[in-house]
């Protein structure tokens, strides 16, 4: 069993049934500009079933002729869903598309743009998903939690297909960077080592979320003696209105994307209430910011040293809801929400369900 833990806001359960698949989960980019009308590269819009992003590359490399490093994509996409995503190739291979037939990918449409598409060029994600097994108690449940992620938000984990299928992935990654392990394949190492700087993000924001929990029921000193942070560290997060409190020397972006920053915890309380700005996690590493104060008191136990670039992360984020849609007579109960990038919907899934493991 995985050892990655998750911790909700919410203590519920909820045992509805959900599958990756096809016909119970969608996925479509929202690229990050509109696309120029010219230039030196063609941009497919393609739908692909049962194929993960990189498969996709290979296949359409194979019947283009296009070298794989001259295809650009933005993201990379569930295998087990229908995906509708942006991939650039050059202009000079365009008259080969037409060529190219596949049962799992289809071209929806084409057009020119003046450069090639990059990783992280999106703005974000639209999802559909069907939830089955939904009856009227689970019903009600799921729409409680939706209620709360709308005026709240939810916490940004990563989600534990970011670990592997066994979970555990991140180990190797840790045994990579204590320099027990040597893994030559650049890439798959490069993959490990970041599925472990994902772990420790995710450990850290269990952290946070546990000393707010904490902090709706019981009085800061106490729970300042349970965080063995300094006694008054957290006074000021008493009286904040959201669930998230927020410390001393957190570290701020704009939402939902912009440059990091710091902010007085006064004006960021009220920026973040209006959802202007967002608290953001560290992924340790290299060249990167790092929080101050109290902030850091909580971050410095997961900032470990290690040869690879570091960032930062959206710690909560607020998905957009588009359409909810209960349909009694199958027991199905279907959503359609956007995430900014980054972000799993099946995060959002396991919130719905109230997956806590401890």
């Amino acid at each position: 069993m995985s050892e990655f833990k998750y911790l909700w806001p919410l203590q519920h359960r909820n045992n509805f049934l959900f599958t990756a698949t096809a016909r119970e989960f969608s996925v479509e980019e929202v690229p990050l500009y509109p696309f120029s009308g010219e230039g030196e590269h063609i941009v497919l819009k393609i739908r692909k079933k049962e194929l993960t992003t990189w498969e996709m590359v290979t296949l359409l490399s194979n019947h283009l002729g296009v070298p794989k490093r001259e295809i650009g994509y933005a993201g990379l996409k569930d295998k087990h869903a229908i995906t509708l995503q942006y991939i650039s190739i050059p202009r000079k291979y365009e008259s080969r598309i037409k060529e190219f037939k596949h049962r799992n990918i289809k071209i929806l449409q084409e057009y020119i743009h003046n450069r090639k598409i990059r990783v992280g060029h999106l703005k974000g994600n639209r999802f559909w998903i069907r939830l089955k097994r939904v009856q009227s108690l689970q019903r009600d449940m799921i729409e409680s939690v939706l209620a709360w992620i709308e005026e709240y938000g939810m916490p940004n984990y990563f989600g534990v297909q970011r670990f592997g299928n066994s979970g555990n992935n991140y180990l190797e990654g840790k045994a990579i960077v204590d320099g027990e392990l040597k893994v030559r394949d650049k890439k798959r190492r490069e993959f490990l080592i970041s599925a472990y700087q994902s772990y420790l993000f995710n450990q850290w924001l269990v952290k946070r979320i546990e000393i707010s929990t904490l902090l709706e029921s019981f009085q800061t000193s106490e729970v300042e003696k349970i965080a063995a942070l300094p006694k008054g560290s957290l006074q000021k997060c008493s009286k904040q209105k959201h669930f998230f409190k927020l410390l001393e020397g957190d570290l701020f972006m704009h939402y939902p994307f912009g440059k990091i920053f710091y902010e007085e915890l006064e004006i960021a309380q009220e920026r973040f209430l209006k959802r202007d700005i967002a608290p953001t996690g560290l992924i340790t590493g290299k060249r990167v910011k790092r929080s101050i104060d109290e902030a850091y008191q909580l971050e410095k136990d997961y900032d470990i040293i290690m040869n690879a670039i570091g960032s930062r992360r959206y710690a909560w984020i607020f998905p957009e809801i588009y359409e909810k849609r209960y349909i009694p007579e199958s027991a199905w109960y279907e959503l359609s929400f956007y995430l900014p990038k980054g972000a799993y919907a099946t995060v959002l899934v396991d919130f719905l369900k109230g997956n806590l493991f401890e």
